[in-house]
């Protein structure tokens, strides 16, 4: 089986078939085209058409392996306001219900088929009883209004559930301890960005996660974007996906799609109508014109449009770094070896993470030469970095690349930068600080500190900096809260203790002044002092 590559709205290229992996999709496609109605709008009671985008998710969804296993078992799906999300969700809570949801082997051609599971219980989740008997009034009316209410043996229509002769398909809220050891075979979770911990959606979410995990069930999140550092269920999904893009987990088993609209400036019309139309192109019964109305309504914050409208995550009031902004930055480009670099190094020990980050002097390139972070329980336990991979890893780069400057943090590395120091200092062109070629004190030198953060946060929006898009430096990134202190604005976590890490981003910033300092120097052009060798000392 080929790997697929990962196209920009989060779901593998193209469809399974071209890749060598076979889907029950096909059969689920069928079933809900056949039995279900549209169950609003314009088309209402007509039979139910799946967009281009929902059929390319169902495929990858209902994927299977050589054996028959599923490739997935969490998904989520992420929408813009309008687009669908919740049709969506209620036709595949009425096809896990009675449609061919189990593999039942390979057909003559090879293709995957399925059947009715023999008992289903599907849960259809909200955090709040409107929410769920939203959805579930979609639910009624594609059954009842279409081929199933004849065809569906048993069918029997509430407004608190749905019974066939096989199972049932029910709403529930955020009263957890009730759903505990329920035997499901598949959840939709609506709505997840308004799970929180407050309302009891995070206990609401791992509760049904348990309860699948039982009977092989498998849960899918429609939502909207959610609101950074409100750690909605939403949220912690696309936390996860981003640890399993960067390898912090292996076997993850979690589709998402999340296409988004690119517009770097809200302000140029002619940008925003075109990443419009991209995002909502399979979306007819959008008015693009309404939609750029409300973006440019006073009363519309920018953040509210992106979040809503163009379906990016919003940005935290208090953040340092937009998504839009970092991801603006992105460049194809790599470091090659020989080129002149400066290095950026901020260290931890067990809970924080420790990064290392190396920026190209000639345009300010930065790329990530290692992050290395607390693994996901139950690997965590007693858990610490290994000082001497970092090692290894400096003194690769040393090798690779010219280093022109090597500024690393001194909290909880201090034998390693003296070492450092030591090794390399007849390689650098200026010093960290005046008593260390490495070493350089964030904690001690507050001003310094900050006017790197601004000039480092000033280039980013100004589109001054290059990246290779790694997204444990984007995490990084975009975590960063501002700080505001008697020097200016700098930089820290969220909250103190949070999971959130920042360390790439402080690596970024003492590769960036490094740079600066080389840069300002004027010593890139001059051949470098070889040192005598000699030592003088005093009887």
């Amino acid at each position: 089986m080929i790997v697929p590559p990962v196209s920009a709205d989060g779901l593998p290229v193209g469809k399974p078939d071209a890749y060598g992996i076979r889907s029950v999709g096909y059969d689920v496609l069928a079933w809900g085209a056949e039995m279900l109605a549209q169950p609003d709008g314009d088309r209402a009671g007509e039979p139910w058409v799946w967009t281009d985008s929902q059929a390319r998710l169902i495929l990858w969804w209902y994927a299977v392996d050589q054996a028959g296993a599923w490739l997935f078992r969490r998904g989520q799906v992420v929408l813009p306001k309008g687009a669908g999300k919740s049709p969506m969700a209620a036709a595949v809570s009425c096809v896990e219900l009675a449609g061919p949801v189990v593999f039942d082997g390979f057909d003559s051609t090879g293709e995957a088929t399925g059947r009715p599971h023999p008992s289903p219980h599907v849960q259809l989740a909200a955090v709040s009883q409107d929410q769920a008997y939203n959805t579930m009034s979609l639910v009624l009316s594609m059954l009842g209004n279409g081929r199933a209410a004849d065809e569906v043996e048993g069918l029997d229509l509430g407004v608190t559930r749905v019974r066939t002769r096989a199972g049932k398909l029910e709403p529930v809220t955020a009263s957890a301890p009730s759903r505990e050891g329920q035997r499901l075979t598949a959840a939709i979770l609506d709505e997840p960005h308004l799970w929180t911990l407050a309302n009891h959606g995070v206990r609401l979410a791992a509760t049904l996660r348990r309860n699948l995990g039982k009977t092989g069930g498998r849960s899918l999140e429609t939502t909207n974007c959610w609101r950074p550092g409100e750690g909605s269920v939403a949220e912690e999904t696309s936390a996860y996906a981003d640890l399993i893009a960067s390898g912090g987990v292996v076997d993850g088993g979690l589709l998402r799609f999340h296409p988004k609209a690119v517009v770097a400036d809200l302000a140029d019309e002619t940008q925003l109508r075109a990443g419009l139309a991209a995002l909502y192109a399979d979306s007819p019964w959008i008015n693009i014109d309404r939609i750029v109305a409300e973006v440019y309504d006073v009363n519309t914050h920018p953040s509210d449009a992106r979040r809503y409208y163009l379906n990016e995550v919003a940005v935290a009031e208090d953040s340092l770094i937009a998504a839009h902004e970092w991801d603006a930055c992105e460049s194809p480009e790599r470091l090659q070896n020989g080129d002149t670099i400066t290095l950026g190094f901020d260290g931890g020990k067990s809970d924080d993470a420790t990064a290392l980050v190396a920026m190209r002097v000639s345009d300010r390139l930065l790329q990530t030469l290692g992050i290395w972070e607390c693994p996901e329980p139950p690997h965590d336990k007693g858990w610490q970095v290994d000082r001497e991979a970092v090692n290894d890893m400096v003194r690769l780069a040393f090798d690779a690349y010219n280093v022109v400057a090597f500024f690393a943090d001194v909290e909880q590395w201090t034998s390693y930068i003296d070492m450092w120091s030591v090794d390399f200092r007849d390689k650098l062109l200026v010093s960290a600080s005046p008593n260390s070629p490495v070493g350089w004190d964030m904690r001690g030198r507050q001003q310094a500190s900050t006017l790197a953060n601004e000039r480092l946060a000033a280039a980013v929006r100004d589109r001054l900096v290059k990246h290779t898009g790694e997204l444990r430096l984007r995490a990084h990134a975009l975590n960063t809260r501002r700080r505001p202190n008697r020097y200016g604005i700098s930089f820290g976590k969220e909250a103190r203790g949070s999971k959130r890490k920042v360390d790439g981003w402080a690596a970024s910033i003492l590769a960036d002044q490094a740079r600066h300092e080389v840069v300002e120097s004027g010593k890139l052009d001059q051949p470098k002092k070889k040192r005598t060798g000699r030592v003088y000392g005093w009887n």
